[in-house]
């Protein structure tokens, strides 16, 4: 059983979370502020510490250089600037405010199972260092349960010769999932050629891949290679292959299948040693049904498949990759230091994304050279808060007879009139608070005080079934 303390001021949220976690088989210890922690424990005994950004005296950060036990920081919205802070000062990880019961779990067990096997010395001067030891893998950043995931099945199908099958949508990043598996190989000195089926036009998609012989057609006019024989003890990766033709799926088919390619015009065939790699953001097994891709090619390329979810599915690590691709442009620029203003951090965390990565790269380059100064705002970034995407948050919601998910107020609401004795679930203190403040608060002030945005407090509105009042003040 793990031991955890939690360092929160407020009466409330601290019983509510200690019960939650007690619930789940762990042992809890709780604290008021950093001094009451450090007098009453010692710090170094817990495998996890979760606290709150703002207490009463030093702030919950002094905890991290005071502790080698990893050191989870809870925050709200507003304060998202300093959880990024505090993750550069060591912080393990954060978990913003609103938060769910199964985002604090997770959190709480990926954290603790990632350092349980750590020197405790060497894990505290890895969090001085600034160094997040979240899991990554490459280039890729992020350390979401489905990247984790991912992770693991790259590390297990790297060493092996396996056809894969990357499924992603557009902008996710499937040739740096390609490039991990070519790296983990016994290929990873030789060349991995990289080709994208729907950039090459129809007509010539098979001389590319498969090369062809002087006088084959009109304009060959020299002997050429092919992409595949080009790969030749390396790896090759065909991205969107969806959009292959059928004549060149055959081909390819039969590469794989005897290790063989004929240019085009050529009677005599080559051996090649490549190990394939595919990508798709499409259905290849309702295209192969609807006879718009070959079976037989289908179930040969998809040996292995890995699922790369999209960025809106990735919670924090929505602003892990924006932090990294905002020092690589502002370095690559020649600009000072960059941070995200809060506002910039809440557009950035709340935005749907439906370009992913790339559409984040691009946001992050134009907001890094339209900026006079070091701190990057929400205009610069040009996302429009008013245009996320709330029916795609609501689908994402769990049945009700399930545990329920617990939105956290922030400090500010610490003189509602609740008591602190009273068995109250976060989520029940979210609703008494909206009850008792939506006559007397506009909306934007009811958000403010519970640290969440506005397109937040109207979700759970609609959740918990608390319609907004007509005399309810307007923002």
């Amino acid at each position: 059983m793990n031991d955890i303390l939690i360092v929160e001021d407020e009466d409330v949220i601290r019983k509510a979370l200690r019960r939650l976690l007690e619930r789940n088989d762990y042992r809890v210890q709780e604290a008021a502020s950093v001094t009451e922690a450090q007098q009453n424990f010692t710090l170094d005994d817990f495998d996890l510490i979760i606290t709150d950004l703002r207490l009463p005296g030093a702030p919950g950060t002094d905890l991290i250089q005071n502790t080698e036990s990893p050191v989870l920081v809870m925050t709200s919205y507003a304060s998202l600037r300093s959880a990024v802070d505090s993750m550069k000062l060591g912080a393990v990880d954060y978990v913003a405010k609103p938060f769910d019961h199964d985002e604090m779990l997770e959190a709480v067990r990926r954290n603790i199972e990632l350092h349980a096997g750590d020197d405790r010395s060497s894990a505290s001067r890895t969090r001085r260092n600034g160094q997040r030891g979240q899991p990554q893998l490459g280039e890729m950043i992020g350390s979401c349960k489905s990247m984790t995931t991912l992770y693991d099945k790259i590390r297990k199908v790297g060493p092996t010769e396996a056809t894969v099958l990357i499924r992603g949508e557009t902008g996710t990043g499937k040739e740096l999932v390609a490039k991990a598996i070519h790296n983990r190989s016994s290929r990873a000195d030789k060349p991995m050629i990289s080709v994208n089926c729907a950039a090459i036009p129809e007509t010539l998609i098979e001389s590319e891949l498969f090369g062809y012989e002087k006088g084959a057609f009109t304009g060959a006019n020299t002997n050429r290679i092919g992409l595949i024989e080009a790969a030749d003890g390396g790896t090759l990766f065909l991205d969107e292959i969806g959009e292959l033709p059928m004549e060149a799926q055959a081909r390819l088919l039969r590469f794989i299948q005897e290790n063989e390619i004929r240019r085009i015009g050529s009677v005599q065939a080559r051996t090649v040693d490549v190990r394939l790699i595919c990508a798709t953001h499409r259905d290849l097994k309702n295209m192969a049904r609807d006879h718009d891709f070959r079976e037989d090619l289908y179930y040969r390329i998809s040996v292995i498949q890995l699922e790369l979810p999209p960025l809106r599915e990735r919670g924090k690590d929505i602003l892990e990759i924006a932090e990294a691709v905002l020092q690589r442009s502002s370095e690559r620029l020649g600009k000072e230091e960059m941070h995200f203003s809060p506002k910039a951090i809440q557009a950035i965390t709340t935005y749907i994304w439906p370009g992913n990565i790339r559409e984040l790269e691009n946001a992050v380059e134009r907001a890094v050279i339209l900026s006079d100064g070091p701190e990057i705002d929400n205009d610069e970034l040009d996302i429009d808060l008013e245009l996320v995407d709330v029916s795609q948050i609501r689908t994402k919601q769990k049945p009700q007879n399930k545990p329920r998910k617990d939105p956290e107020p922030s400090k500010s609401s610490s003189n509602s009139a609740l008591d602190p004795n009273e068995d109250l679930s976060l989520e029940d203190y979210f609703q008494r608070f909206v009850l008792e403040h939506q006559d007397s608060m506009s909306e934007t002030e009811l958000a403010q005080k519970l640290g969440v945005s506005r397109e937040c407090l109207w979700e759970r509105r609609q959740r918990l079934g608390i319609p907004r009042k007509k005399s309810s003040k307007t923002a």
